[in-house]
């Protein structure tokens, strides 16, 4: 085993599956506890178990998956995620699985050898790679087909590594970040006094004869003086300007509250005989018109518009 690296007062965690025997996995753990020595401590867990096993966080220094002789077992993601669990910061994981050379695995349990290496660094590894591939003989191929209720002939068995990387999962650590020296505040430029005082007015300056003041009262003309057309200071969203009859504002000044109030005024119809309407809908016709309205029976009008009623209707109403 010293291929693979071990060294002594490691603890190894080797599993195994149905497909390999009993004497396979007898004889591999034996070479892993020489290599480990009697300081080393070596566990034996099956692969269906695994995820039940009792193991706590960082107990391993080594992973050994699918290493028995004669194995044929296909790693979940679950059971990866598992052994990165288990494994102490830095430990390793060596693992052989029988892959497909096709590109395509069409659905079937068998990863091509790219999937089995995306399948180790989704469950947390990092330098994930490739050692070896062993082509199958005949009985192996054979083997591994029914175990696996593969069909085609394009199997090899890959031997893989990954490694935990150097810190816990959930762990934390303080980061050291390099802030830019402060720059030096920018140097004001020098500024000519004799300049300086051509743009300062002091308070006595208003009566010094000297001082050429300009009369506020000239900077306007006839044109400025003019009261200006409320039409003028209408903006595009008031009245035509826009497609949907707008709101006056709180504090209107371009005279769209008192156009609103006027029509709002002339929309309840007033009678050369002086009949107002109670609710301001009469002229939209009988079906808004109150059941005591004088209008009942007549058409529609426009707002604002004068109807005469003669005197048998006011006395109906």
């Amino acid at each position: 085993m010293a291929e693979h690296g071990f060294s002594a007062g490691q603890r190894v965690v080797v599993t195994w599956d149905r497909s390999s025997s009993a004497e396979s996995l007898k004889e591999l753990v034996e070479k892993v506890q020489t290599a480990v020595g009697a300081e080393g401590h070596v566990a034996v867990e099956n692969l269906d178990q695994l995820l039940q096993s009792a193991h706590v966080e960082s107990s391993f220094d080594v992973a050994l998956l699918g290493l028995v002789p004669g194995s044929a077992a296909v790693h979940s993601t679950a059971m990866l995620a598992d052994i990165a669990r288990i494994l102490k910061p830095g430990g390793r994981v060596l693992l052989k699985e029988p892959v497909t050379s096709a590109s395509v695995t069409g659905g079937s349990t068998v990863r091509t050898a790219a999937r089995l290496s995306s399948a180790l660094t989704l469950a947390g590894l990092t330098h994930v790679t490739e050692v070896q591939k062993q082509p199958l003989t005949l009985q192996e191929m054979q083997a591994v087909q029914r175990q696996l209720g593969y069909q085609d002939n394009d199997l090899v068995l890959l031997e893989i590594t990954g490694k935990k990387p150097n810190f816990e999962v959930g762990s934390s650590a303080q980061l050291r970040l390099s802030f830019a020296k402060k720059l030096t505040p920018a140097v004001k430029p020098h500024v000519d006094s004799a300049a300086a005082q051509l743009w300062m007015l002091s308070a006595t300056d208003m009566d010094d004869e000297d001082v050429d003041l300009v009369d506020s009262d000239e900077l306007l003309d006839s044109e400025d003086l003019k009261k200006p057309n409320p039409s003028s200071l209408r903006a595009d969203v008031c009245g035509e300007g826009s497609k949907k009859k707008q709101k006056a504002c709180k504090n209107c000044t371009c005279g769209l509250a008192e156009e609103l109030e006027q029509e709002k005024q002339l929309a309840v119809p007033q009678s050369s005989v002086g009949t107002k309407s109670a609710c301001g809908n009469c002229y939209l016709g009988d079906a808004f018109r109150c059941a005591s309205c004088p209008y009942l029976g007549m058409p529609a009008f426009k707002p604002g518009e004068k109807i005469l009623l003669n005197q048998n209707q006011l006395q109906d109403a």
